[in-house]
């Protein structure tokens, strides 16, 4: 048994194990880091774990799809056994008297990747099965599709290989056929010192090998070899497999080149697994080559480049309509103060005034007519999950009133994903008014609202944005730069039907005739946590504390009037799809848009300020407060939320650990929803003050998922268990209860 034990350990399989947990550490964690991914361990909130068990390609999950992830997971495989053979071959000298030796060496280094190819499927089969619904012959063909994939990457891996690769049995006839003399075979100090790379002074003890056939074969002696020929060998294999490493670079830059191809936008796990082996070659390629500096190397090598990268601020990401070449705008306290002084906000209030007394009279007057309800719909950030949750929950209240909600409403604000759903009703709202065909109600536009968007942009990240972006495309009389964000809007635009091919003036005049809402997005200045109203309407009432313009309170201009600052800019001009994508910034997904000005105004998501837009609406009541009082039964808004307000006081499981004290000191008071939700209370109190009692309601429609701790992620793609899951959601006992409440208020 011991015996037995001792042959297993001096194992050629077991000792590349251990001699890869020893001194391949960094190469070891791009194996543990899909593992951590597909356990929730890291980006769950983002939905991570999908680009490896759920990865889409041409808009479907099936064979082909799983084929992709197979052929670059075929193409990480290589590279992780390339670079361990070009770091480790030398101590192992046996190999080279093998006959493919290289092929030898991947075999028996497949204890790593096999035990993640098991847990691999596992998690593919328990996902597809309870997440996707998938049949079980969906997902058989799911599996031969990766395993097809694999198959094809290895086979031309092999094949490459077979007909460049050398061992010394070769050169041994090279010889012969040449009718040279055969080295003499030397052990001696001379022959020592010509052997920098160490092969027998630094050999690892092995007794056994699996061979190509799977059959264990005991090591052979290769002393009797000339170490010349040893070494011809190693570097012949080590320059073969350079080639390799070198090829996953070109194939992911050339991916990059077509982003906009859908053939050729492979799944995002699958471009995941290309970024693996780049960084496997990467690591493998400074550790041969630097040695002991290899630390040093990378920590000078990544200065490098970040200082390169912040060199030309052109290529940052830019909201596409805006003019960038022309002088850029002056963002300063001064001109800030100028472009909200009481004349220009007198002048704005007065145009908003009109667009109210038109919605006013929609509704006619009398004195057995009942005043109006002024509706406004504020929908909180989410990601896909909360825009999917905007439209089905529209859909259904406005259907139970009868078409009333829409047409009572005045404005939608928010944040991140609900706006991307509430501008997709408002387009469809607008269409459905001037074309018979358009059924505002029907389920498809839950469906479309719902498609993947998560897939591109982790794709375009990898294949294009981690170079330098260098793709122009023309937008009018402007040019900007491809990357994930621009993927973003095509591919949002792709699944609505180009329903959201507009731009912010193209909604100027249907505000002003009262036929849609009026629409605020307010995304936040990275640079001071300004708000930016972006709307095209004048909004400059909106820049100040309502407060401030009555009294002598010297209050802080807080806000910007995006039409305003950027009006030499073409700021009307800007994609509806870019004020979306600028309100909706998730950190690390999508870039922060650059806007411009001087110094430029890096933007992030709406959810930092005001995450549910109760801040922005109470803004805009308490600057109409008499209109409505004087016009209106009072004001109602509907809250679209993705989580409860009150929830129970966390309680910790127990003691904080070092990692936990080091990344996240704050705990849970860096939440700033909940921070958010203790000052959404002042401003309804507030509007409560200016109106009177019993003039402001407010009704939740809040997303809670149907089975407790299985919430549909906060990210932009959901399963098909999770748009079941946010669309059952609508039928639990609170949201029927507001439904009934919010039909009594509008009616």
């Amino acid at each position: 048994m011991l015996k037995r034990l001792k042959d297993i350990y001096r194992s050629f399989a077991v000792q590349l194990l251990i001699l890869h947990v020893k001194n391949n550490v960094v190469l070891l964690f791009l194996w543990i880091f899909p593992v951590l991914v597909l356990r929730g361990g890291i980006g769950s909130t983002y939905g991570m774990k999908y680009l490896y068990v759920n990865p889409e390609y041409l808009g479907e999950i099936n064979f082909w799809s799983f084929m992709w992830v197979g052929i670059c997971f075929g193409g990480f495989l290589m590279s992780w056994n390339v670079t361990t053979y070009i770091l480790n071959s030398y101590r192992f000298p046996f190999l080279a008297s093998l006959n493919r030796p290289f092929t030898k060496y991947s075999i028996n280094n497949s204890l790593i990747p096999l035990a993640f190819v098991l847990f691999y499927l596992g998690m593919v089969i328990n996902f597809q099965w309870y997440n996707e619904l998938a049949a079980e012959n969906s997902i058989v063909f799911d599996l031969l599709g990766f395993f097809a994939g694999v198959a094809i990457a290895l086979l031309l891996a092999a094949l490459y290989f077979q007909l460049t690769n050398n061992d010394v049995g070769v050169l041994r006839k090279q010889f012969i056929k040449n009718k040279k003399k055969l080295p003499r075979i030397l052990r001696n100090k001379k022959d020592i010192a010509n052997d920098p790379e160490g092969i027998f002074r630094n050999a690892i003890d092995v007794d056994y090998y699996l061979t190509g056939k799977l059959k264990i074969r005991p090591v052979r002696d290769v002393e009797h070899y000339p170490i010349e020929w040893l070494h011809k060998v190693f570097r012949q294999n080590h320059q073969n497999a350079l080639v390799v490493q070198l090829l996953s670079i070109v194939i992911l830059f050339m991916l990059g080149m077509f982003v906009e191809n859908p053939w050729l936008r492979i799944p995002a796990g699958a471009s995941l697994f290309i970024f693996s082996a780049i960084l496997t070659s990467l690591v493998g390629a400074l550790t041969y080559w630097m040695g002991a500096w290899r630390t040093t190397t990378f920590v000078l090598l990544f200065l490098a480049i970040n200082s390169f990268s912040g060199l030309s601020p052109e290529f940052e990401n830019h909201a596409y309509g805006l003019n960038y070449k022309t002088e850029k705008a002056r963002y300063r306290l001064a001109s800030l103060d100028s472009l909200c002084n009481p004349t220009m906000i007198q002048n704005d209030l007065d145009t908003t005034l009109q667009i109210l007394k038109k919605w006013r009279k929609k509704f006619g007057r009398g004195r057995l007519i009942r005043k109006p309800r002024l509706v406004i719909i504020a929908t909180s950030g989410g990601g896909l999950r909360q825009a999917v949750w905007t439209v089905h929950a529209l859909q259904k209240a406005d259907s139970l009133l009868k078409g009333k909600l829409l047409d009572h409403t005045i404005l939608m604000t928010g944040a991140s994903g609900g706006m991307i759903g509430a501008a997709y009703m408002r387009e469809l709202y607008l269409q459905e008014q001037f074309n018979d065909s358009i059924n505002l109600y029907d389920p498809i536009y839950v469906h479309k609202i719902a498609e993947d968007l998560l897939n591109p942009i982790i794709f375009t990240a990898l294949a294009n944005d981690m170079f330098v972006p260098w793709l122009q495309f023309q937008d009018g009389d402007y040019s900007y730069y491809k990357d994930r964000g621009y993927i973003f809007e095509q591919q949002l635009l792709e699944n609505t039907d180009g329903a959201l091919n507009k731009r912010l003036k193209d909604y100027r005049q249907p505000e002003r005739d009262a036929i849609i809402p009026m629409m605020f997005f307010t995304p936040v200045s990275a640079t001071d946590l300004r708000q930016i109203y972006i709307s095209p309407q004048g909004v400059s009432y909106m820049t100040h504390p309502v407060l401030s313009r009555t009294n002598d309170l010297i209050v802080e201009t807080d806000a910007i009037d995006f039409g305003q600052l950027f009006a030499n800019q073409d700021a009307y001009n800007l994609q509806l799809t870019s004020a979306l994508r600028m309100n909706a910034t998730f950190p690390y997904i999508l870039p922060n848009a650059y806007l411009p000005s001087e110094p430029a105004i890096q933007v992030i998501d709406a959810g930092w300020r005001d995450n549910f837009g109760v801040a922005a609406a109470s803004r805009f009541v308490l600057n109409f407060s008499d209109w409505i009082k004087q016009n209106t039964s009072g004001v109602l808004i509907l809250q679209l939320r993705g989580e409860d307000k009150t929830d129970e006081i966390f309680t910790p499981r127990g003691g904080t650990t070092i990692l936990e004290r080091l990344l996240n000191p704050l705990g849970t008071a860096a939440q700033t929803s909940t921070i958010q939700d203790y000052h959404n209370d002042t401003y309804v109190n507030a509007m409560i003050q200016a109106l009177g009692k019993n003039k402001v309601d407010i009704v939740h429609l809040v997303y809670r998922p149907t089975k407790n701790n299985q919430r549909a992620s906060m990210t932009w793609h959901l399963t098909a268990r999770e748009k079941i899951d946010v669309q059952n959601a609508l039928y639990d006992k609170e949201n029927q209860e507001s439904l009934m409440r919010l039909e009594e208020l509008v009616k």
